[in-house]
């Protein structure tokens, strides 16, 4: 799905119930929204614009960022599974494919509930992380504070299936709190923080609760209909709210919130009155934005395509998040993307009004993957040379054009000229199909004025100098406007 340009194309909407729908049709509807995994994203045509000035004015912050690291990482990166979906049985088929150890269902989901016990990641070192972000070229954090399984990542008062509890191996360390850590070390290095939370939760009592018929055949909702057990429902939404709470009023200041799990809706017969929280932690958190993935409504501030770019501009905010390897979670002896890859990937999703959000899964250990080390540095070294065409740019027709990506900042356009073969010849002639009354062009890198020529459908650019080696990542130019 990483290659597919589906985007908002996928989108699904909300999900419209019969008044007494049974639990079985409700997960038929859910599959629809989301395949092995992968959350299609809501159509930009319903995206509701905010009414709060103060969340219209960090959605014009959001749409200047473009690049967040994201990262997925928990007691499951010991075992290098997908995260928490194998313990759904109705995801078994995809999502347990590297269990292959001889365990049934019920062994399995035991054994991975008690992996916190066994969760010890000794070489953590936040500031490092940090430093590396920083010298990436990230300009904000989605961590995972808790996924579907239910494991906090922070020192929750509301769960005892948290880092700093005491059945945990790394309780004890200086960096056991670990949000707060990682946050800090963040913000030190001027990153905007985003805290990705799930609103299922598959380890809470009130949630995959015991003694109703569905028994242990678990799925993405709940055990129960939550309309026919209202008083068990709403404990649930109190825990949730007590958690979203937690970590808006003990955790510094909040960009945004990224909330994962969009079957947990209103429309799904599962609502856990989002709106309500959000609004309450907007009276200490002034302009937080909040990504209610996939629910769509006054709630979902920007669209979040996942492991996919849409084919052009939507006309609101929106961020794509995509794996740097192969996986949102560690996997042993994983490949990743090259920094010439993520660079080009950046481009098509800037050039068309969108941020990157690039996930890296952690080791078990602490450390981030030698491989994500080294494509992360490298689009730092390019970001450092090319960023004025990235950060705090807008749109620009015809957004892309062959290996051509275009952005604007006021009276200047960029145009972003991407090789993807490193061993072809570089062009020294650059016909860019740009119509506007272009009075100057320069390479972005030295400042080098060149020569054009213009006519009706744009101009050609001649760009002197012989390739050396092989072909650069890409080319820019700054376009210089009249008036």
């Amino acid at each position: 799905m990483a290659n597919d340009e589906r985007g908002h194309q996928l989108s699904l909407g909300h999900i419209d119930t019969e008044e007494g729908e049974r639990p079985e049709l409700a997960e038929a509807a859910l599959e629809a929204r989301i395949e092995q995994g992968v959350h299609h994203s809501s159509a930009a045509e319903d995206y509701v614009w905010p009414t709060d000035q103060k969340v219209r004015e960090k959605l014009e912050w959001f749409q200047d960022q473009k690049l967040a690291l994201m990262i997925h990482w928990g007691p499951y990166a010991q075992l290098g599974v997908v995260e928490s979906w194998a313990l759904s049985d109705a995801d078994a088929d995809w999502s347990r494919t590297g269990i292959d150890w001889g365990v049934n269902a019920q062994e399995f989901k035991q054994q991975y509930f008690g992996l916190n016990k066994t969760f010890n990641p000794v070489r953590f070192q936040p500031e490092q992380w940090a430093e590396l972000a920083a010298e990436a070229g990230i300009r904000y954090l989605v961590f995972t504070t808790k996924h579907h399984d239910g494991f906090c990542m922070w020192d929750s008062a509301y769960s005892d299936y948290k880092i700093t509890a005491a059945d945990c191996s790394y309780h004890a360390n200086r960096y056991a709190d670990i949000c707060g850590h990682l946050f800090e070390a963040f913000r030190k290095k001027g990153i905007g923080i985003a805290a990705y939370f799930s609103k299922a939760d598959w380890h809470n009592e009130h949630y995959w609760a015991k003694g109703y018929p569905r028994g242990d055949n678990t799925w993405r909702g709940p055990t129960y209909e939550p309309s026919e057990h209202p008083e068990q429902w709403e404990q649930f939404v109190q825990f949730t709210h007590n958690q979203i709470k937690e970590l808006a009023s003990q955790y510094g200041k909040l960009d945004m919130m990224w909330f994962d799990a969009g079957w947990v809706c209103e429309q799904a017969g599962q609502d856990i009155r989002l709106g309500e929280v959000i609004d309450q932690v907007r009276m200490w958190q002034p302009g937080m934005l909040c990504a209610d993935r996939t629910v769509g409504g006054p709630y979902e501030n920007y669209i979040t395509p996942e492991q996919c770019v849409p084919s052009g501009p939507l006309g609101v905010p929106w961020e794509s998040c995509i794996t740097l390897g192969t996986s949102f979670s560690f996997a042993y002896e994983d490949t990743y993307k090259s920094p010439r890859e993520v660079i080009h990937l950046l481009v098509d999703i800037v050039a068309k009004g969108g941020n990157l959000a690039i996930n890296v899964g952690p080791q078990p250990d602490g450390r981030l993957p030698r491989g994500a080390v080294t494509t992360l540095r490298g689009m730092g070294e390019w970001l450092a040379v090319y960023g004025e065409a990235i950060y705090g740019t807008r749109v620009c027709a015809p957004y892309k054009a062959a290996n051509l990506g275009f952005t604007r900042k006021g009276n200047t356009v960029y145009v972003l000229e991407l090789f993807t073969d490193e061993t072809k010849q570089v062009p020294d002639l650059v016909w860019i199909p740009y119509t506007g009354a272009v009075q100057k062009v320069t390479l972005l890198d030295t400042g080098e004025e060149l020569v054009f020529t213009a006519d009706t459908a744009g101009i050609t650019v001649n760009v002197p100098g012989e390739q050396k080696g092989a072909a650069p990542i890409s080319r820019a130019y700054k376009l210089v406007m009249n008036g």
